[in-house]
């Protein structure tokens, strides 16, 4: 889940603007909040995929090796508690049980996956872009009014309080200062990170699919390059 404070973060102590590069851990308060990378898969594929009854937990990649094993994306704020959940429910509407999981070398929420009665590289090839679900009542709800689950806010429209687009909600990270929204600028680019907190984000309509935001100024401006004499 994601918590939205009410007070802006000390300065200093929570990253805004644009977003950095590479593959950092995030984390989320909580139970399934997606992570790090590209968005949600376009929910197009199935009725799963577009039910507000299922949650986004995470998503298959590419085959690993000859023997079955698959690369997992994690959505999950503990990337390996997407194994716990049980069998999952992928966009085409098969059921995946997950038998194994380790995680991928130097990454924080890519995994290796084996999955039940998948033993070869063909196999593992047609897991390839699914998407997997679990069924939100298994979830539970948010305890307080300003906790949401992350997969509710990936996806999401970004307008700015004059209702102007801003972008869309691509990730939820956290770096131990707090949550925060990663966002796809609308008029394409890289992205930025902004606190998820009422004094920047002062409405979420998730039945609407957007958020307003009252961004500063320079929330896609380019890093300044590093003074060498501040290394």
């Amino acid at each position: 889940m994601a918590r939205r404070p009410d007070a802006r973060p000390p300065r200093g102590k929570t990253p805004s603007g644009p977003a950095p590069g590479g593959s950092d851990p995030r984390r989320g308060a909580g139970a399934p909040a997606p992570l790090r990378g590209k968005p949600a898969p376009a929910r197009t594929e199935t009725g799963i995929a577009t039910d507000p009854g299922f949650v986004l937990l995470g998503e298959f990649g590419r085959a690993h090796g000859l023997n079955g094993e698959v690369r997992l994306k994690s959505y999950t704020a503990d990337p390996t508690a997407i194994g716990s959940y049980g069998p999952l429910t992928g966009a085409d509407g098969r059921l995946i049980e997950i038998a194994s999981l380790r995680s991928a070398a130097g990454t924080g929420d890519i995994l290796i996956a084996r999955v039940v009665g998948v033993s070869g590289r063909t196999g593992a090839e047609g897991l390839n872009r699914l998407a997997l679900y679990v069924a939100r009542d298994r979830l539970g709800a948010p305890e307080e009014e300003d906790e949401f689950f992350a997969a509710d806010l990936v996806g999401l429209a970004v307008v700015d309080c004059h209702g102007d687009p801003v972008g869309t909600v691509r990730a939820v990270p956290n770096f131990g200062g707090g949550d925060l929204l990663e966002i796809a600028p609308a008029t394409g680019g890289s992205p930025a990170l902004l606190p998820f907190t009422k004094a920047f984000v002062p409405e979420i309509d998730i039945a609407g699919r957007r958020v307003v935001v009252d961004p500063p100024e320079d929330l896609f401006a380019p890093a300044a390059p590093r003074d060498p004499d501040d290394a």
